[in-house]
């Protein structure tokens, strides 16, 4: 996997005000200028767009000082913007621009809100970018960025630096980077299925508490059930009674009120009868004597009665007002119990309601369980495949760098041996010379050109060598692209996972 950089855009980005584009023409590009023209803005902003985090490697105390801050003439912006494009970028990107050959990377940073990343004009992470430059061998802190006393410092590196350098070199950085994430989607997923555990556990109680719920629910419903038909019916018997003791009372109350009627009138009546006979026996005084004991004594019988009937009409009322207090009772406690009724019959709607959802959380445990533990076996699975991948991978560049190294000796080698052949010829040719001039001997004629002819056979297979070097040394890197792409796509399809 390869891309080439076709230029650069800065715009806002330290001595850069105006925006500026740099050409990278093919072959060796140079930029030259005097001492403050801002080359080694150009080098940084490259390294900025490329993903670089540390405002300390930008010359800055904050990662905003790289946006113009203004001169004496010229106002400070508050927006910085780097843009690189590549050509030849197939496979680089991410999706959805994993197949764009052409790829528009900017980076742009604006005071108080920080800096964010876009490729082709849809914004990614950070990380996207910085891995993205990783598998191409190239970064903002890539061995290919070689800056001022590197080269010392490379010389008296450890040999772990080194071997970091010789990884990045290889292609494997982007690897070790793609192994990290899949390592932090492992652990996110094992974090999750801890989660999920513990909430299925919690929810297991849960469920064990409302099932205990629902069955004293449903004992309370059924033992409701049964009050309030006995309530009902007990209700509906005192009503009954109530009603039959209120007619009674009535019935009592209309006879006491017509008894007392017909007595009044017997009284009246016997009242005139006793005025008459009063008047017919006036002129006899012992006949009008018996007249009036006969009057008075139906006078005192009508009073009693009278009396009487007035004793019974009172009970008659007080049975009738106590029979309209006891309806009236009975009444109220009809309402109030119509009232638990409804009360009862809400919290049997509100227990089924509360049981629906149990039933409906504990029918979701199951599928919820097989999708997370689904997941961990996918996160699993693309971990170690991105780990075989990146071990293979890692492998394959130690032998092609072992190779590419071999090679060079050889070809090292070779450019030695044909070198000394050369000079060797050339001593040849200078004593053949000096041979024709003083007219040797003919045999050492003989021999000097048999050593001329050796001469050249082992010149021949120097170049040879050097070719087969040479051709070692391409299909190396050949084997290297193409381990490469299939780690590359072996990290796409645990990623996908």
């Amino acid at each position: 996997m390869r891309a080439t950089l076709a230029r650069l855009r800065i715009a806002g980005f330290k001595s850069f005000a105006e925006t500026t584009v740099v050409e990278v023409l093919p072959g060796l590009t140079g930029i030259v200028g005097p001492n403050g023209c801002g080359k080694s803005n150009v080098v940084e902003a490259l390294r900025w767009a490329m993903g670089e985090t540390s405002a300390r490697s930008m010359r800055g105390g904050e990662m905003e000082d790289v946006i113009f801050a203004g001169t004496a003439t010229r106002p400070g912006r508050n927006l910085a913007e780097v843009t690189l494009y590549l050509e030849e970028a197939a496979g680089l990107a991410p999706p959805p621009h994993a197949e764009a050959e052409d790829l528009e990377i900017s980076r742009k940073i604006a005071r108080g809100e920080g800096s964010s990343f876009r490729v082709n004009g849809r914004e990614v992470r950070a990380r996207d970018v910085q891995t993205m430059f990783a598998d191409i061998g190239s970064g903002a802190r890539a061995s290919a960025m070689v800056s001022q006393g590197k080269v010392a410092a490379m010389i008296g590196a450890k040999p772990e630096e080194r071997r970091q350098v010789l990884e990045e070199a290889a292609g494997i950085s982007g690897l070790r980077a793609r192994r990290h994430e899949a390592e932090l989607k492992l652990r996110q997923a094992e974090s999750n299925l801890t989660r999920a555990e513990d909430l299925l556990g919690q929810l297991d109680v849960q469920r064990g508490s409302l099932q205990r719920q629902a069955r004293q629910a449903n004992r309370y419903r059924n033992l409701s059930g049964l009050v309030r038909a006995a309530e009902a019916e007990w209700l509906s018997l005192l009503r009954a009674r109530a009603g039959a003791a209120l007619t009674v009372a009535r019935a009592a109350f209309d006879a006491a009120a017509a008894t007392t009627r017909r007595a009044e009138a017997e009284a009246e009546a016997a009242a005139i009868r006793s005025f008459e006979a009063e008047k017919a026996l006036a002129p006899g005084p012992t006949g009008l004597r018996e007249a009036e004991a006969r009057t008075r004594t139906a006078l005192e019988r009508r009073r009693v009665e009278s009396e009487g009937l007035e004793a019974e009409e009172r009970r008659a009322r007080d049975a009738l007002e106590a029979a309209a207090a006891r309806l009236a009772q009975i009444e109220r406690d009809l309402a109030h119990a119509q009232g638990v009724e409804a009360d009862a019959a809400a919290a049997e709607r509100r227990l089924a309601a509360e049981q629906a959802g149990l039933d409906a959380a504990t029918a979701s445990l199951p599928a919820r369980l097989e999708a997370a533990e689904a997941a961990l076996q996918e996160a699993a699975e693309a971990a170690r495949t991105a780990e075989r991948a990146a071990n293979l991978a890692t492998e394959e560049a130690a032998a092609l760098a072992a190779r590419v190294n071999a090679a060079g000796a050889e070809l090292e080698a070779a450019g030695q041996r044909a070198r000394r052949l050369g000079g060797q010829r050339t001593a040849l040719a200078a004593e053949h010379e000096a041979a024709l001039a003083t007219r040797v001997a003919p045999e050492r004629l003989t021999a000097a050109a048999a050593a001329t002819a050796a001469a050249e056979q082992d010149f021949t297979a120097a170049r040879a060598a050097l070719a087969e070097a040479e051709a070692a040394r391409a299909a190396a890197q050949d084997a290297h692209a193409a381990a490469r792409r299939e780690a590359s796509g072996a990290e796409a399809e645990a990623g996908r996972a």
